[in-house]
């Protein structure tokens, strides 16, 4: 009987759930066909569909941001009709603790958000890659973005190359960069950087395993320059790794991101927000169950007593709160005034403990 009420409370719980994502998934589709309307629509000529098309790209990053409120919202809708139909207070007057139908809700909830790291992120950052490689297109014409200088670095332990371009474009997955400048350094006997050439040129374009240059005067300290129709420069990066450089962390997907970090790292660049990006989502599941015993938390209280619809306000309230700490303590985090570590967990952590302290307060006394 008990493992019956169980799946039936379960799947109460997962319509709410696939509800609240319909809701919240329309909504910011309709809010991100607006805004793309009024940033892209307006300064390039492109119809409706373009628009739309723009949508679908970027709306499933934003709904990933989002899903906590997803498992909040539906927690709360799905518990709130059981308590008003008072199928909660049969279960308990039957003598079945609410933590027997909170805890299997939670844990669905967990696996969920194993899922959606797993799955649901590395196709997000997908789209939302492709989304800024086509939205760059549309407003390749729109003079009001002007192309933005390109910085990268590669290296290994002995010799570190800046290389800065005036502009970039990728063509079927080939990375090119135009009006190059490259400096090489070499790390003296103290590990300490020394500038030994620099290399100008016209066009780099990237091939695995090295950078073709073409039209290229190289300059070394004390010596006069030297001409060249092409030369090639050995490269760790490939392409995909390239294109990530210029990527927010959000466009990479998970599997991605340790070798992004390691390769960050071994250029001298600081990988903090590629290491923020990944903590954030290896503490995804934890949040998602929080939010679903604060949103049975928010819940629980009996209908006779009055104050249920105040009680699951203060829920989506607390909801706006995590919300906005996660937000923080992620901008702590790439300030660098908090670890990493702290800045992708504690929101979790603390959603999880106000759940659990608020049901055991209500129904352990």
């Amino acid at each position: 009987m008990n493992s019956r009420l169980t799946r039936y409370v379960l799947s109460r719980n997962i319509v709410g759930v696939g509800v609240a994502l319909v809701m919240i998934s329309s909504m910011i589709l309709l809010v991100q066909f607006v805004t793309l309307s009024r940033t892209v629509g307006v300064r390039t000529e492109v119809g409706a569909g373009d628009i739309f098309r723009l949508t679908l790209l970027q709306s499933p990053s934003v709904i990933q941001i989002l899903l906590p409120f997803v498992f909040l919202f539906g927690g709360i809708s799905a518990f709130v009709g059981l308590n008003r139909r008072s199928e909660l207070v049969a279960m308990r007057a039957a003598g079945v603790s609410a933590w027997r139908f909170i805890l299997p809700s939670a844990f669905a909830a967990f696996l969920f958000g194993i899922f959606a790291v797993l799955a649901i992120s590395p196709v997000s950052a997908a789209l939302s890659a492709r989304f800024e490689v086509e939205r760059a297109k549309l407003m390749a014409s729109y003079i009001g973005d002007a192309p933005k200088d390109v910085w990268l670095r590669q290296g290994d332990e002995r010799t570190q190359m800046v290389i800065h371009a005036k502009s970039r474009d990728t063509i079927q997955g080939e990375v090119r960069l135009h009006d190059v400048s490259l400096f090489v350094y070499q790390k003296n006997s103290y590990g300490q950087p020394e500038f030994k050439r620099r290399l100008e040129a016209t066009e780099a374009v990237l091939h695995p395993g090295f950078w073709q240059l073409t039209n290229v005067r190289e300059a070394t300290a004390g010596e006069s320059s030297v001409q060249s129709d092409s030369l090639s420069i050995r490269s760790p990066l490939d392409p995909e790794a390239a294109v990530e450089r210029f990527a927010s962390p959000d466009t990479i997907a998970f599997w991605r991101l340790p070798g992004a970090i390691k390769q960050t790292e071994d250029s001298g660049f600081s990988a903090s927000g590629y290491r923020l990006r990944f903590e954030q989502l290896l503490s995804t599941p934890l949040m998602f169950a929080a939010m679903a015993i604060l949103a049975a938390a928010f819940s629980l209280r009996l209908v006779r007593l009055g104050g249920l619809a105040g009680l699951a306000g203060a829920g989506v309230a607390l909801g706006f709160v995590v919300f906005f700490f996660n937000q923080l303590s992620g901008a702590l985090g790439r300030a660098h005034i908090i670890p990493l570590f702290a800045a992708a967990w504690a929101p979790a952590v603390v959603a999880l403990l106000s759940g659990l302290t608020l049901l055991c307060y209500t129904e352990d006394g």
